[in-house]
């Protein structure tokens, strides 16, 4: 079964084609095109959707050109309906029902936070996780009950990939700004005392931004390493606390911000404490792709004969605690 993932939540506009053999799934193509703002600024939403706009009809047509398919040869087509930025998720949504309704394939709305947990388990082979997921769209623990996602924790303002690039832009650098963070707090182990805020098992992270920002004034070097140390021993005493009371004895991160290799030093060290085998979804599918809508949309084909055009969304606040998972 081949399916067709069309991915425009955000920054990054991608389309993947995945090829689907019972409960096992082969990546034919992957391809994407990022926004890339000016240094120092995020991300405009209609400046965004433009930029999709433009790069759309390439981005198809590399990916099935990488894939050596037709539109033709495709059995399903997804779009990520959410959640995301409004102008940008129409514009995936746009692509997807053009190709459903000229080709007459079947279309499914996927839900992008959803797509992260999917891909994660296709890719690193957990079965049954306390899922971290962590992006600039979302900060949230969960495990799977009774056909829906339950959060166990999550952000009570801006979420961790929002922290880092709020931090980031105000020191110059351009969205995302995780990795240019990572390099410079690599350069320092001086750590600047900064405020740790664990609520229940939930956290906050506005304080933590607004005292980082005062210390890089003086030295951007510490701010970054301290902002990191900081931030990421709230999320590990959060997963840690998550562990114990669920008691599952797989953890996976997805996400964005899952490509820190030092959040994963500290969630590892968590794992070893509570003999838990500790999963990273692969660099190259941590953020943004159309491979996660691509397979979630494959996966939701079992039970589901796909949307009809006129029932076909997009929703910006969807959140997954929402979503049914009937597969």
């Amino acid at each position: 079964m081949l399916g067709l993932g069309i991915e425009s939540t955000a920054h990054t506009f991608s389309c993947a084609v995945i090829e689907k053999k019972g409960n096992k799934g082969k990546i034919l193509s992957d391809v994407r095109k990022i926004f890339r703002p000016a240094d120092g600024e995020g991300i405009h939403p209609r400046e965004a959707s433009r930029h999709h706009i433009e790069n759309s009809s390439s981005v198809l047509s590399e990916c099935l050109d990488e894939a050596n398919i037709k539109i033709s040869d495709l059995d399903i087509v997804s779009y990520a309906a959410g959640p995301g930025l409004g102008p940008c998720l129409r514009v995936g949504a746009v692509v997807a029902r053009s190709l459903a309704s000229f080709y007459k394939i079947p279309i499914y709305p996927v839900n992008h936070a959803l797509g992260h947990i999917e891909l994660g388990k296709l890719l690193t082979g957990a079965r049954n996780p306390l899922v971290l997921l962590v992006s600039g769209g979302h900060t949230m623990l969960l495990a799977f009950l009774n056909k829906q996602w339950r959060v166990f924790g999550e952000t009570l303002d801006i979420t961790l990939g929002q922290l880092l690039d709020q931090f980031g832009r105000s020191i110059g650098f351009a969205s995302p700004c995780g990795k240019n963070i990572e390099e410079l707090a690599s350069k320092s182990s001086n750590y600047v005392t900064l405020p740790y805020s664990v609520k229940g098992n939930d956290v906050s992270f506005s304080g933590l931004l607004s005292a980082t920002k005062s210390v890089a004034k003086t030295n951007q070097v510490d701010a970054c390493y301290s902002l990191q140390e900081t931030a990421f021993a709230m999320i590990a005493e959060a997963v840690e606390r998550a562990l114990s009371f669920t008691r599952k004895k797989e953890l996976m991160i997805v996400g964005g911000v899952a490509a820190n290799k030092r959040l994963s030093e500290m969630l590892q060290d968590v794992c070893k404490r509570h003999g838990s085998k500790f999963y990273v979804v692969p660099l190259k599918y941590a953020g943004d792709c159309g491979s996660q809508i691509c397979w979630t949309g494959l996966l939701e084909s079992k039970v589901k004969k796909g949307t009809l055009l006129k029932d076909t969304f997009v929703t910006q606040s969807w959140r997954l605690d929402s979503v049914k998972v009937d597969y």
